[in-house]
């Protein structure tokens, strides 16, 4: 008896190429994600434009874009307000994505713990609110409110904060040192919708580094996966395909 192995993984995986191991396993998340994705759609039909999407793994060592965008509160929150802090965590999240909600409880816990030991913590919302009112500013406020968040949650109507991030999903995190240079991007954990409670192990491990002076191996560093940024008709970025 004879039988023919039938591989359903990326040919670049398939392949007779030799790859890194961070990068074979960074492949397969992406590839798990894809049936992940599949799922959650399945499980909320509401969100029919929903595009697995990872980060752009912005390279590390660039300094952290400026930005200057009005919070829930009415309060406009800059970069400049971050000086001084031991390190800052960038997280563009938004109110309706399933892949936030999976781990929003857990990272406000994250931060409040972060904060704690004197890394600042802000996130973002880039999505097109008329489009996606669930994303809209006030929903942004009852969100603050549901969740705890004790870090400012800002609003980047004009989507150029995330283009300047080149953020690409939400949940996207990017963590800069004490000099405000990129040590991490990638993802909060390696949990997803329906497996597995975030603890956001992978956030915490770059943290943890960071605040004892010490880098992050890049390959260690696996892209986030989400939701697409919802970016306003005509308003796509060229590393948005």
């Amino acid at each position: 008896m004879s039988f023919t192995r039938q591989s359903n993984l990326p040919d670049e995986i398939s392949g007779g190429d030799f790859l890194t191991l961070g990068r074979v396993l960074r492949m397969i998340k992406v590839w798990y994600g894809e049936i992940w994705i599949r799922r959650i759609a399945c499980e909320h039909p509401e969100e029919t434009t929903m595009s697995l999407t990872p980060s752009t793994m912005l390279s590390l060592g660039t300094a952290a874009p400026d930005f200057s965008l009005k919070g829930t509160g009415g309060n406009t929150v800059s970069l400049s307000d971050f000086a001084g802090a031991r390190g800052l965590v960038v997280a563009f999240i938004c109110n309706h994505c399933p892949y936030v909600k999976h781990l929003r409880s857990s990272f406000a816990d994250f931060a409040r713990e972060y904060q704690a030991q004197g890394v600042s913590v802000v996130a973002i919302s880039s999505n097109d609110a008329e489009n996606y009112p669930d994303d809209s500013p006030a929903k942004m406020a009852e969100e603050v409110d549901e969740q705890g968040y004790t870090f400012p949650y800002l609003y980047d109507e004009t989507q150029d904060v995330a283009k300047a991030y080149k953020a690409a999903c939400t949940p996207d995190f990017y963590l800069f040192d004490s000099g405000c240079k990129l040590v991490y991007r990638g993802q909060y954990d390696g949990t997803r919708p329906g497996e597995g409670i975030p603890t956001g192990e992978d956030l915490r491990k770059a943290c943890d580094a960071a605040l004892a002076g010490e880098s992050i191996p890049e390959d260690q560093q696996i892209p986030s996966m989400g939701c697409n940024i919802k970016w306003k008709p005509g308003a796509a970025p060229d590393y948005f395909a």
